[in-house]
């Protein structure tokens, strides 16, 4: 019983963040400002290259993909302009707001099933659901800002 509490709970709270991700003001979220910004260990973002995200973060759901119709593609195909950069970047750090979040709201499963089961289904949680996702939002932002703040360059140079 306590399994099918926990993962109608999580299911319940992956569709609330999930809506209220798409509703909050892009505008909140500043790439430049803490907890966004890349802190120094990371190297700006080279840390997670260690970790092999190159190789496998196109393997795992991309919620663009699934809805396309609430999310922006998260494909640089096309050269995007400044605009579509700043907005590729906020995604990036409203994607990961909601996996901390996500994370956080998860530690329920630990009451809603007490002792061994509980802890397992959140430990899977955080580690398969929600752990990569951060990462990977930590290892691209920093690659989506140098190119924003490349063009904001170019473009400063052209006026």
């Amino acid at each position: 019983m306590g399994f099918w509490r926990c993962l109608v709970f999580i299911i319940v709270l992956g569709i609330v963040s999930f809506a209220l991700g798409r509703l909050l003001p892009k505008k909140w979220f500043h790439f430049d400002r803490a907890p966004f910004r890349a802190f120094g260990w990371e190297k700006d973002g080279r840390v997670y290259t260690k970790l092999g995200i190159h190789r496998w973060q196109s393997r795992v759901p991309d919620m663009s993909r699934i809805f396309p119709e609430l999310m922006p593609a998260k494909s640089l195909d096309r050269l995007p302009d400044q605009t579509g950069l700043l907005t590729m970047i906020q995604e990036t750090c409203m994607a990961e707001t909601v996996h901390v979040v996500l994370c956080l709201f998860g530690i329920a499963c630990l009451w809603l099933w007490p002792g061994f089961g509980g802890t397992a289904v959140y430990a899977v949680y955080v580690l398969l659901g929600n752990l990569p996702f951060i990462l990977i939002q930590r290892y691209n932002r920093p690659r989506l800002v140098r190119m924003y703040r490349r063009r904001e360059k170019q473009k400063e140079g052209t006026t």
